[in-house]
């Protein structure tokens, strides 16, 4: 699916577009490489994924920067912030959920990967807001440049304000963990064994942490999560489907470049993009 976003996106700018994988192929360096090898002196990264986060966003970030020093020392770079609230990825992702949703549902739970608490405090730069202070996700303050959590929150603020959903028929929850800390909660697969209890028999989910279906999605959310809900006496589940191909998703990522592309006019310039696999 990402090689594919590569492609379609490469259709629409004339500069060069490199895919690079966090942890597997194609990787990091080669991309680097490829695109040094090309001439290439400004590089413009969108990490692909929608919300800070130390283990996603940042770690996905430095990896680039530190190859890029590495073997290409003169190539500038910038970067993308998280577009967790961008009216186009949000629009995206309306669109791509509307026939689910104009099918009708009882309940849309948004499941974002969870991430341990400790991971919050430790990206908050004041050290006293993010799980210190009251409704600290919906307490301003510059820990929200860096709060996972908070923007999570903001990205289903508006999802729900552009779909009108009402606000009894949505919840958010998130899915993934490991170990023993504590994540943040409340956790995807304890919901989904709760919901028929509360009346719940027809559910959605939606996984805005992803912009491509992957394990997490299709495995542990459309398999085991389908299979925790109709166990415990729910009637029918569905799996919205990520971003993958959707051609406003492509139209959001060529806006991200032809911005950057704008501003850097006259140089040889790329665009790569950053996951994890």
């Amino acid at each position: 699916t990402s090689r594919n976003v590569q492609k379609k996106l490469q259709e629409r700018v004339n500069v060069p577009v490199e895919l690079a994988m966090r942890y597997q192929n194609p990787s990091i360096k080669s991309a680097i490489q490829k695109l040094r090898d090309s001439g290439v002196s400004e590089l413009f990264l969108i990490s692909l994924f929608p919300h800070y986060a130390m283990s996603s966003y940042e770690s996905a970030v430095e990896r680039v920067k530190k190859v890029a020093r590495q073997i290409a020392p003169e190539m500038r770079i910038e970067v993308q912030p998280p577009f967790f609230d961008s009216p186009d990825y949000i629009s995206a992702l309306v669109a791509g959920a509307k026939n689910y949703l104009d099918a009708g549902y009882d309940h849309l739970l948004f499941s974002f990967h969870g991430i341990p608490e400790r991971h919050l405090k430790k990206s908050d730069p004041t050290d006293c807001h993010c799980l210190k202070v009251e409704n600290c996700c919906e307490t301003p303050g510059p820990a929200h440049a860096t709060c996972y959590r908070a923007q999570c929150f903001k990205t289903v603020a508006a999802f729900v304000a552009k779909a009108e959903i009402p606000k009894e028929k949505f919840s958010v929850a998130f899915q993934s963990r490991l170990g023993r800390d504590p994540w943040l909660k409340p956790y995807t697969d304890l919901e989904l064994a709760e919901f028929p209890k509360r009346g719940v028999k027809k559910l959605l989910v939606i996984c805005p942490t992803f912009v491509s279906d992957c394990l997490e999605t299709l495995e542990e959310i459309n398999i085991r999560g389908r299979e925790t809900f109709l166990s415990a006496g729910g009637r029918e589940f569905g799996q919205i489907p990520c971003l993958n191909e959707h051609p406003l998703w492509i139209a959001a990522l060529e806006k991200m470049a032809r911005r950057f592309l704008k501003n850097e006019m006259g140089s040889t310039s790329s665009i790569s993009s950053a996951t994890c696999a």
